[in-house]
C-alpha cells in the first residue's frame, strides 16, 4: 500500500452513505475513499528441501592432449562429436571418464554431465563437463583436456568427483 494512500485513508476516513444521498440526482456525484485494509504480510514457512547426498568417487586424474598418441586417429573429436579447439586449455574444462563410470557401460555418468572435481590442485579443482572416454583398459580414472604448452603433471591419486545436479531455471515475470 502506497504512503500517499494510507494517509488519505487516514485524513479523511470512509463515511457511510445516507438514503438521503442515495436520492440525488445523477448529475450529483458523492466521493468517498474506500475502505482500505491495512494487511501485515504473515511470516510463512517455507519447507526446506532436504539436501541429497550425491555419491562421490574416488579415482584417478590424469591429463590428455588431442594428440593421435594419446587418443585415436581423430584426435579433435571427443566421444560425444564435441570438437576440440586448436587453441584449447585446461580452462575450458573438459574431461574423459573411464568406461566403468559412464551410463552407456552401466555408470552413473553421461556425456554432457557436470562433475565437480575436488584433490587435484587450486587452480585444475572445479567443475568439468564430460566430453569424452577413455581407453577400456582404465578403470575409475579421469582425463582432463589440457595443451601441451600448459606442462602440468601428469598424475594425482585419491581425486573426489561428484556429479553436479542441474536445476531447472525459475522463470519469473520481470
Amino acid at each position: 500500500m502506497s504512503l500517499a494512500l494510507f494517509l488519505l485513508t487516514f485524513l479523511f476516513p470512509p463515511r457511510p452513505i445516507l438514503p438521503a444521498a442515495a436520492a440525488l440526482p445523477s448529475t450529483v456525484a458523492h466521493l468517498s475513499p474506500r475502505t482500505v485494509a491495512l494487511v501485515a504480510p504473515s511470516p510463512t514457512v517455507i519447507a526446506k528441501r532436504v539436501p541429497r547426498h550425491l555419491p562421490v568417487y574416488t579415482v584417478t586424474a590424469t591429463i590428455y592432449e588431442p594428440d593421435p598418441r594419446q587418443t585415436d586417429s581423430e584426435p579433435f573429436i571427443t566421444a560425444d562429436n564435441s570438437f576440440i579447439t586448436p587453441q584449447h586449455s585446461s580452462k575450458n574444462r573438459w574431461m574423459a571418464l573411464s568406461r566403468d563410470l559412464l551410463k552407456p557401460w552401466g555408470g552413473k555418468f553421461s556425456f554432457g554431465d557436470s562433475v565437480r572435481v575436488s584433490g587435484i590442485s587450486a587452480k585444475l579443482d572445479g567443475v568439468y563437463v564430460i566430453h569424452d572416454t577413455m581407453n577400456r583398459r582404465h578403470h575409475h580414472c579421469m582425463d582432463i583436456l589440457a595443451a601441451k604448452w600448459e606442462h602440468l603433471d601428469e598424475m594425482w591419486k585419491g581425486v573426489k568427483i561428484t556429479k553436479v545436479e542441474k536445476r531447472e531455471p525459475v522463470w519469473q515475470a520481470g
